[in-house]
């Protein structure tokens, strides 16, 4: 090996310990400031999660009883076979699953666990628990603490987080609205159009 090639071998093989402390330095600030970030991020992502998920809500409330308002009063025990559910069964089945699944599955109050609601109820009283049941999902969307909102669960043979239960839950909602839709065009009821999300 010639003489200047082994001064630079030398020189290059002496300052890499120096050169990896000042890299390793910075890659551990780095680190650190990622972490902090990271924690911030975590704080604003359950509040952003519960207010999405509460806007989510308010409308989903909102587009159900459009659906429900609109159906005749002597109308709420109609069912278009008879092992099907009538359009206030409909409506009562949101009410206690959605309630149930929250209770069962998330660790949240269950305001129907010792409620028997009547199978056939009157149009008031099923706007009345459409309504109660809704206030009581966003209550319970607000007060989640934040571990608990981005823990798991165990839901249609999945593991799926908490707050994706909630949206679980109201797709749950739009599946029965939309057969009540038809249970509208069944009676003659023109039902609303599109009025957005």
């Amino acid at each position: 090996m010639k003489r200047t090639q082994f001064v630079r071998n030398l020189l290059g093989f002496s300052i890499l310990p120096f050169w990896g402390c000042h890299w390793q330095d910075k890659k551990e600030k780095a680190s650190l400031a990622n972490a902090v970030v990271s924690s911030d991020k975590e704080e604003k992502i359950p509040a952003k999660l519960k207010e999405e998920l509460i806007a989510a809500w308010v409308r989903s409330e909102e587009m159900t009883l459009t659906n429900v308002e609109q159906m005749p009063p002597e109308l709420f025990t109609f069912k278009y076979t008879p092992e099907a559910m009538s359009f206030s069964e409909q409506w009562r089945h949101c009410v206690i699953y959605t309630c149930g699944q929250l209770a069962d599955r998330a660790g949240i109050e269950n305001p129907y666990e010792n409620v028997k609601l009547p199978v056939q109820m009157p149009k008031e009283d099923v706007i009345k628990e459409l309504k109660n049941m809704y206030a009581h999902v966003r209550k319970s969307i607000s007060e989640l603490s934040n571990e608990k909102l981005l823990s798991d669960c165990e839901f249609a043979g999945e593991t799926i987080p908490i707050w994706r239960l909630f949206y679980a839950m109201e797709n749950h909602i739009i599946h029965h609205r939309g057969q009540c839709v038809v249970y509208l065009r069944l009676k003659g009821v023109v039902p609303k159009g599109y009025y957005g999300w």
